[in-house]
């Protein structure tokens, strides 16, 4: 009896020693946006921790930052976008492990108030703030001028890095308007004016938004703390969903964003996060697709080489 005692008591601590220093660093394309607020939510509620999880984060200035971030294994897991899956196909030492978020409907295009545009039609030849080349808002601006007929070039877009750079840049009166998550541009027409002339949502309906990506290298070596911390993801974005209040409470500490406008952002958004992580073939192939349309990659990738499943909860 005193042996299967002191056995259960190895096992035991020894579970616990093996989940005890877990660090796991986590880096976020942009800091600011809602989209990424699962990640301030799940380590303030302890979701990662129950699974042994220690998360370190640390913060990018776009999809392209994150990718060298991520090749040169300065972080283990990236919350970037779909388009950086362009990233993985020209040979970036990393897989998308799992989908976040499905339609862009966290992000807008917003202009200035003297800037004249009052419809999409009026953005031709604009200068547009984006985050970086081959970065999500990229994507959504060429996306957006092809459809106008206008080829992926009608708009003039322009790399400038984090949501205060492109911000900074709109009210100097630099750019025309800028491709943005929802709130910053809802905080920037309540104090600048302006207005919000594209939903992105209506212009990429089967797209995926948000992936979460992993090095070859952690995929290889550490699979198990990987599947650990997406449980604990997906278990904050459970709790998000039946928390309302608390979860606006706390992303609107995270985001530095005033209450309303995050509840706000919330009730538009908080429905696209995905539950379980897959990858939908319609959302992959109108990715596919986008890599040529942009000149990204010369023909469409191999999806199914670009992304794991199998760490899923």
């Amino acid at each position: 009896m005193r042996s299967f005692a002191v056995i259960m008591c190895i096992f035991v601590f020894g579970v616990s020693l093996a989940h005890a220093d877990d660090k796991l660093r986590v880096g976020k394309a942009v800091a600011g946006p809602f989209d990424f607020v699962p990640l301030d939510i799940g380590m303030d509620k302890g979701f990662f921790k129950v699974h042994g999880i220690d998360v370190e984060e640390i913060d990018f200035d776009g999809s392209a930052k994150l990718q060298q971030g991520l090749g040169a294994d300065a972080i283990d897991v990236g919350l970037g976008s779909g388009p950086e899956l362009a990233f993985v196909a020209k040979g970036n030492t990393d897989l998308a492990i799992a989908v976040f978020a499905g339609p862009p409907n966290s992000q807008v295009l917003v202009v200035r108030k003297d800037s004249g545009v009052h419809v999409v039609a009026d953005l031709k030849g604009k200068k547009i703030g984006l985050s970086t080349v081959g970065s999500l808002t990229d994507w959504l601006q060429r996306q957006l001028s092809t459809q106008q007929g206008w080829g992926p070039d009608g708009i003039d877009g322009v790399a400038l890095g984090s949501e205060s750079g492109r911000t900074a840049s709109l009210r100097a009166g630099s750019t025309d308007g800028m491709v943005i998550d929802v709130a910053t541009a809802t905080k920037f027409v309540k104090e600048a004016g302006g207005s919000i002339v594209v939903h992105f949502g209506t212009v990429a309906p089967d797209f995926i938004i948000h992936a979460i990506f992993a090095t070859n290298t952690a995929i290889a070596e550490r699979p198990g703390i990987l599947k650990r911390f997406l449980a604990g993801w997906f278990e904050t974005i459970d709790w998000m969903r039946g928390h309302r209040d608390e979860t606006v409470a706390l992303a609107a500490k995270a985001m530095h964003q005033d209450a309303d406008i995050v509840a706000a952002n919330y009730d538009q958004t908080m429905n696209d996060f995905s539950t379980t992580g897959r990858f939908g073939s319609k959302a992959l192939a109108v990715l596919a697709r986008s890599f040529v349309e942009m000149k990204t990659l010369p023909a469409e990738p191999d999806m199914s080489k670009l992304y794991t499943e199998k760490l899923l909860p």
